[in-house]
């Protein structure tokens, strides 16, 4: 699977952090793993731990994000998740109407791990909370640091402002899976 190196909109640089990659890491018959990778973590300020379970306002903070949308389809989901263990779902019609709560079978499993300067954000998502493929997607990144400092890092952004939910953030493609 393809490394997506995320970029910080022009409107909110970081403080510390000097690249965040992320991708795709596998899927199989039941989960979609996915990994963000944050260098110059220093600054990088985390919320605590708080187990797993549904919560809304993730992105308040240091969250991490996939957008994903049907090829070609104006409905997309939105999930969030943080490295307090929380995650969020959400269900679009179109670009930020008719939001709702999006069925997630099992909790998906969130594993931060941080060193000096590095945070490894893995996530399993179950695969039966995703749309049918081919995707179009992003993967996203909200980074608060020291002071209340954020910067809002994605493959791709708009040019006015950040905005994970423009199209423009939907800038990868995840095939269908091949019949053998």
């Amino acid at each position: 699977m393809e490394t997506h190196e995320l970029v910080p909109h022009p409107s909110s640089r970081p403080l510390a952090v000097r690249r965040i990659a992320a991708r795709i890491t596998g899927i199989d018959a039941h989960w979609m793993t996915l990994r963000w990778r944050v260098e110059g973590t220093e600054a990088l300020r985390l919320p605590p731990f708080a187990a797993s379970g549904r919560a809304d306002g993730l992105w308040q903070t240091t969250c991490f994000e996939l957008f994903a949308k049907e090829a070609g389809a104006r409905a997309y989901a939105e999930f969030n998740f943080s490295p307090s263990q929380r995650w969020a779902a959400y269900d679009f019609v179109a670009y930020r109407e008719g939001m709702a709560p999006r069925p997630v079978p099992r909790d998906p499993v969130c594993t931060p791990r941080i060193g000096r300067s590095v945070l490894i954000f893995d996530v399993a998502l179950p695969l039966a909370a995703l749309l049918a493929r081919p995707l179009d997607y992003g993967l996203c990144a909200v980074i608060e640091e020291e002071g209340g400092a954020k910067s809002y890092w994605a493959i791709a952004h708009r040019d006015e402002k950040p905005d994970f939910h423009h199209p423009s953030c939907f800038a990868a493609r995840l095939e269908a899976p091949q019949t053998p």
